[in-house]
């Protein structure tokens, strides 16, 4: 069942190492992971991405305003909601990106927590908590990725 994702043991990513791989989710194809977070992904993989960035679920979830109750829920079920899943794959595809820009997972725990001068000064893991947000942050990268000042 797409919603009881096992976690990744290898690189079986369907993107190549990408989000999938960071969140430490066993899936073969695109449309695989799109099920899995249309069904909620485990909490595992809430807890392999705070692990990856070095924060605590509690700080995670204060910038996406998930309420500490829901977090201990969510913890007890096993599984996110289809919601919190999306953005919980938003934030990892974000982190997906910057490493790869960066070329490590310690550049990328630094800068997705200092403020961006491209971003206005904002902190670019704060703005994750919307698409648009996000895709400033992505477009932030792609830049750096293609060494252009930013």
């Amino acid at each position: 069942m797409a919603g009881h994702t096992a976690p990744a043991t290898g690189s079986s990513s369907p993107d190549q190492g990408g989000a999938a791989s960071i969140l430490r989710l066993r899936v073969t194809s695109l449309a695989e992971l799109r099920d899995s977070v249309r069904s909620g992904l485990p909490f595992s993989a809430l807890v392999a991405l705070t692990k990856q960035l070095e924060i605590s679920p509690q700080q995670f979830t204060a910038v996406f305003g998930i309420p500490p109750r829901t977090v201990a829920r969510r913890k007890e079920a096993r599984h996110l909601n289809p919601q919190e899943s999306d953005r919980l794959y938003r934030v990892a595809r974000a982190v997906s990106q910057a490493v790869e820009a960066l070329a490590s997972i310690e550049k990328t725990r630094v800068w997705l927590k200092t403020p961006n001068r491209a971003l206005g000064r904002e902190i670019p893991l704060d703005l994750l908590d919307t698409e648009i947000g996000a895709r400033q942050v992505e477009e932030v990268l792609l830049r750096l990725n293609y060494g252009i000042f930013s």
